[in-house]
């Protein structure tokens, strides 16, 4: 996973870290509030699924976007909070273009902001697909379903960046002006 310290598209207003969004290719969508807890991902689950139908991306699409972002948030529950309950996570959500073309097709940044553990980079790899198993696939699958996903920490914020675009076969089917 890449870094992107100076990349972070966050609202208008500052976080907790300070950093504000420079991209004019970047509008807040919306951002929730959460506490560590598993029993909080469906309500997660519910809310990115419907963000990325009104964004019209394709079922299987938001189906891999649902399940990439489920993922990272029990990796950051189980892995940065230990399994601790009520530990702050933020999840932000927002329209993003690929340039400043209006044409562009608007696709879907989720950023997750926590503050656990920074994760041993050297362990942040997948395991072997051949080798059969129980776990260490998330960051496989979420890595093969985004487009953009990185990694960075920063005044001991960890922050994870993902990215979706649709793809062009829905658009096509949209027709102009829609």
């Amino acid at each position: 996973m890449r870094s992107f310290d100076s990349q972070v598209s966050t609202p208008k207003t500052p976080n907790k870290t300070g950093a504000e969004s420079a991209s004019p290719r970047s509008e807040m969508l919306l951002q929730l509030h959460l506490k560590s807890n598993p029993d909080a991902l469906c309500l997660v689950r519910a809310t990115l699924q419907r963000a990325a139908e009104v964004l019209q991306f394709r079922e299987e699409e938001t189906r891999a976007i649902v399940r990439s972002v489920d993922e990272a948030l029990a990796n950051v529950i189980r892995h940065a909070y230990g399994g601790q309950k009520g530990k702050p996570i933020v999840v932000s959500c927002n329209r993003v273009r690929k340039s400043e073309h209006p044409g562009d097709a608007a696709g879907l940044e989720i950023i997750l902001e926590d503050s656990g553990e920074a994760p041993d980079p050297g362990k942040l790899k997948s395991r072997s697909l051949q080798e059969i198993r129980p776990g260490g696939l998330g960051l496989h699958f979420i890595k093969q379903s985004m487009d953009v996903v990185e990694f960075s920490r920063k005044e001991g914020q960890n922050f994870l960046r993902l990215v979706k675009y649709p793809s062009s076969s829905k658009l096509d089917k949209r027709g102009k002006g829609e």
